[in-house]
């Protein structure tokens, strides 16, 4: 059964679905009619709830999918196709310590704080104060965050952890930021950088060749759904496409008396 302070979603006969925060005197107003807070927490999850039309909703308990998805934001967020990979080539998981910079409205705040569990540790920077606030307001409604550290400060001064686990960069130049983060890894590990266009992951590539970091690899991730009509399947009218690119690297102290710099051979996952 729901509870007051819980994250639930109802969801309409029509498949429109309200993520919302339940409080005891609040209920919820629909196109299909006013739903009452009581009503809502006398049904167990997977129930459903009638509104005073008498239009049938189903009480469903939010996933770490939909909290992103539903979270207030000031800026654009990953998405959850980008974050799932992100989250598995960074290894993180629990009693993992991450730092991540450029944490914006939270939605890979909020991932990391949920996969690396109360074990783990998150490290999350964000120079503006008001996407800084906005990120500990969305954790906080979600439930998380318990094991979130918030830095409200330029990275260009470096950061105050060492030997961390994995480190993510959500930021327009991360290239300038290189010496940085090697210096925040522990050794041998993984990085991730997203950024929007072709030229900056030129920039940063140039930039991972020049730095402490190896086995580059770029890629972009694309979702294209289908109309679960047994009848008729077909793709949706409209993709979730291009979002950003996705780059990775690991943290590797370079032999500089190396007379020349081998570039990594492309691989597939059959190859792995």
């Amino acid at each position: 059964m729901p509870k007051p302070g819980d994250l639930i979603i109802l969801a309409g006969p029509k498949g429109k679905r309200h993520l919302f925060l339940l409080e005891e005197s609040k209920g919820l107003h629909t196109q299909d009619g006013s739903i009452q807070a009581e009503d809502i927490m006398a049904a167990p999850f997977g129930g459903t709830v009638n509104s005073h039309l008498g239009r049938p909703y189903r009480l469903i308990r939010p996933t770490i999918f939909d909290l992103i998805k539903g979270l207030k934001r000031q800026t654009q967020i990953l998405y959850p196709k980008e974050i799932g990979y992100i989250c598995l080539k960074l290894g993180i998981g629990p009693g993992c310590r991450v730092i991540e910079a450029g944490g914006g409205s939270g939605s890979m705040t909020m991932a990391l704080s949920w996969f690396a569990g109360l074990e783990g540790q998150v490290y999350s920077y964000e120079r503006r104060p008001e996407f800084s606030e906005l990120c500990r307001k969305n954790l906080q409604r979600a439930g998380l965050g318990g094991n979130v550290r918030q830095f409200q400060k330029d990275i260009e001064e470096g950061f105050e952890q060492s030997g961390v686990d994995a480190l993510f960069l959500d930021v327009r130049t991360p290239w300038d930021y290189l010496g940085q983060a090697a210096a925040a890894l522990a050794k041998g590990a993984p990085i991730g950088f997203l950024v929007p266009t072709v030229n900056q992951v030129s920039q940063l590539l140039s930039g991972l060749e020049r730095s402490d970091f190896t086995d580059p690899e770029v890629m972009e991730i694309l979702i294209r759904r289908y109309k679960p009509v047994p009848e008729r399947l077909r793709p949706e009218d409209r993709m979730v496409a291009h979002t950003g690119f996705l780059i990775f690297a690991r943290q590797q102290d370079r032999d500089w008396s190396a007379e020349e710099t081998v570039r990594p051979t492309s691989y597939h996952g059959d190859d792995i």
